[in-house]
């Protein structure tokens, strides 16, 4: 049995009681479903980071303008003037609200949420206040190892799910998958979302990490990069780098995936994303329309 503290036992006493319905509507909506292996249900949006250059309310425009539907907002993206540019994880509720609001008004949809905690359980649990307030199934992250229990216990008690996110070797615990599969063992609330375009700068192969997590990615960023073993490198526009997507979108349809998956861009275009985002659209949904 996991030893938590006494702070922490009373974090999740008070919590659970308003969150039993929406932990067993979030654990189903994540399930696999026997039969259900389309593609073209697969949840294609863009990860917010993508226009990291702006403000949220801008971002929201060019998700829009961008003609995706699924979003992936980050705590650390500026807010906005209307918030003095306050992030996001530093809102209080009644701001959060508003935030959701602008996301309803655009006809977009946010079932997910990359969030960043430090050393402390309340720090964490601002965040996934910040989550339950959004209405995500899952939260984007990279938990401190020695705080993958009392994380776990968090989110169970959430009804919210932890995807694992991975950056490369030197910056990220998680450059190898095989810490992912370490996180994800007896921790019933742990999952994955790879960054595709992040693993080559460690010298790891995409296609072979997406095989070795079979079973537990729920979401994926969609990025790709120039060359392998350069962490220096900025992503470049999907499908002109080293990462394979057609082999690895048919691998997730092998898999039975049926997640999110979301275009990320780290660098900047001239003039922003919005144009290399509706690119990679067009790129994604070419190889789709072959996995029938």
């Amino acid at each position: 049995m996991k030893k938590i503290s006494k702070a922490l036992l009373v974090i999740l006493i008070f919590s659970a009681c308003n969150n039993i319905s929406q932990k067993a509507g979030s654990m189903d909506s994540l399930a696999k479903v026997d039969g259900v292996n389309n593609p073209q249900d697969w949840k294609f949006g863009v990860a917010l980071w993508t226009f990291h250059d702006v403000d949220f309310p801008t971002s929201l425009n060019r998700a829009d303008s961008a003609g995706l539907i699924y979003v992936e907002p980050n705590t650390f993206h500026d807010a906005g003037p209307e918030f003095k540019d306050s992030v996001i994880g530093q809102l209080s509720m009644a701001s959060i609200d508003k935030l959701k609001s602008m996301i309803a008004q655009k006809g977009l949809k946010v079932e997910s949420l990359y969030i960043v905690g430090d050393s402390t359980i309340a720090s964490w649990k601002k965040q996934f206040d910040i989550a339950k307030e959004l209405g995500v199934e899952y939260v984007t992250t990279e938990p401190p190892m020695k705080m993958w229990d009392s994380i776990d216990s968090l989110a169970g008690v959430y009804g919210i799910k932890v995807a694992i996110h991975n950056h490369w070797i030197g910056v990220s615990h998680y450059w190898n998958p095989d810490t992912t599969l370490m996180a994800i063992k007896n921790h019933p609330n742990f999952y994955a979302c790879p960054d595709l375009g992040h693993w080559p700068k460690s010298g790891i192969k995409p296609l072979d990490a997406i095989k070795k997590l079979d079973g537990h990615i729920i979401g994926i960023h969609f990025k790709d990069i120039a060359a392998y073993n350069d962490p220096k490198l900025k992503d470049v526009v999907a499908g002109t780098g080293v990462v394979n997507f057609p082999a690895i979108l048919a691998e997730l349809k092998k898999q039975h995936f049926n997640g999110h998956i979301y275009i990320e861009r780290d660098s900047i275009a001239p003039g922003g994303n919005v144009s290399s985002v509706i690119q990679e659209k067009k790129y994604y949904d070419s190889i789709v329309n072959t996995l029938k």
